[in-house]
């Protein structure tokens, strides 16, 4: 038979149990303590590398993408604030606050035109033309990020991926798979027709004719007709391209 281990034993049980846990809160202590030291350093020396390229972070934006990036792996988001020390040194929140009013002004623009859904691509356009005159290029991270701010502020503004194109949303309008799968159809001549979309995406004509109307009452879509085969055309401003879209306008 098995004999129970005495009380004696089972003090020492415990007490070997109660070691081990302070060695594992101690181990666990010094490596907190050792990861918090580690990153105190890296923000001093992230902090040292912007006064040393501010010039480079402010106007090259391939080279203020890269900042961000090490700041976010340290845990630091220079836009947080308009105030404090990345603000003073760098002035990055009032870029991106300025480039959020250009934007949110540029949605309101051209809302009768698109519906509120912008392509990103010519959204960034039409920001460069209206900095044309200030110094440092925009480029989409740019945009993404200002975008990024609005979006805190609840004004509904959001970013959404459609096929290979990102557009930019600024109404609360709610797109469901089948108007995605149109847009993306879509995006190869700028249009469709209902005879391509039951094709295309294997539906029914009542299908295709139901998605193409919501997305017309939205305002995402404008009519074409007139072509000699007789077949109207869906324009789609937020994946047509700029240039394609001006000699439809024309007409």
């Amino acid at each position: 038979m098995r004999r129970r281990p005495g009380i004696g034993g089972l003090q020492t049980a415990a007490a070997a149990r109660d070691q081990y846990r302070l060695l594992g809160e101690n181990v666990a202590k010094i490596r907190t303590d050792l990861m918090k030291e580690q990153l105190a350093t890296f923000r001093s020396q992230l902090e040292d590398f912007a006064r040393k390229h501010k010039n480079d972070i402010r106007k090259n934006p391939a080279f203020r993408s890269q900042f961000h990036d090490m700041c976010a792996k340290v845990g630091v988001d220079p836009l947080a604030s308009n105030k404090g020390f990345w603000a003073e040194l760098l002035g990055i929140g009032d870029f991106y606050y300025e480039l959020g009013v250009q934007i949110v002004d540029i949605c309101l623009a051209t809302r009768a035109h698109n519906g509120g859904l912008i392509n990103l691509q010519e959204l960034c356009h039409l920001l460069r033309q209206r900095r044309k005159n200030d110094r440092g290029v925009v480029s989409e991270d740019d945009c993404l990020r200002a975008i990024s701010k609005l979006k805190v502020l609840g004004s509904g503004f959001e970013v959404i991926s459609v096929g290979k194109k990102k557009l930019v949303r600024s109404v609360p309008t709610e797109l469901n798979k089948d108007h995605n799968e149109i847009l993306e159809l879509a995006q190869a001549q700028g249009f469709v027709t209902v005879d391509e979309v039951e094709k295309r995406l294997s539906w029914t004509s009542g299908r295709a004719t139901d998605a193409l109307d919501t997305l017309l009452d939205e305002g995402l879509a404008m009519i074409d007709d007139g072509h000699r085969d007789g077949k109207r055309r869906y324009w789609f401003p937020c994946v047509s391209p700029i240039s394609t879209l001006i000699g439809v306008e024309s007409q």
